[in-house]
């Protein structure tokens, strides 16, 4: 694999990481304030409750709230993440990777699925760019 095929995985995995970042870390903040404001989740349409897992039913609105917070700056760490690995640096990589497990406590905890498919897609990239990918001496 040559330089430039691994820079195009990390731009991949750059992508994958921003598009779950804005589809689900960028609306748990406006979630936040609708929960904060009249003490429930927003229902997607009258399917379900965005962000409304297991935890929505044994933490009140202002702890639920405050860990949508704490996901929001988790996602926003992520994002950054995936600003290193646009620039081609093994950091961002670990980053992206580092996180996924406490990522992954909230997924369950808001009962979120669909993260887990980017995830798959964004630990196959960072893996096929990771031989591309500038260490601590670039």
């Amino acid at each position: 694999m040559t330089a430039r095929q691994g820079n195009a995985n990390a731009r991949r995995a750059a992508i994958t990481v921003w598009v779950y970042t804005v589809c689900f870390g960028l609306p748990a903040i406006p979630i936040s304030v609708y929960l904060l404001q009249r003490g429930q989740l927003p229902w997607l349409g009258d399917l379900f409750p965005m962000y409304g897992g297991p935890w929505s039913a044994v933490m009140d609105a202002p702890v639920l709230a405050a860990t949508l917070w704490v996901f929001a700056g988790l996602c926003a760490l992520v994002a950054y993440g995936g600003w290193l690995l646009w620039a081609g640096k093994r950091s961002g990589a670990v980053l992206v990777l580092a996180t996924l497990p406490i990522e992954a406590l909230f997924w369950y905890g808001y009962a979120l699925p669909f993260p887990i498919m980017l995830a798959v897609l964004r630990v196959g990239f960072v893996i096929a760019a990771w031989r591309g990918l500038a260490g601590r001496s670039s």
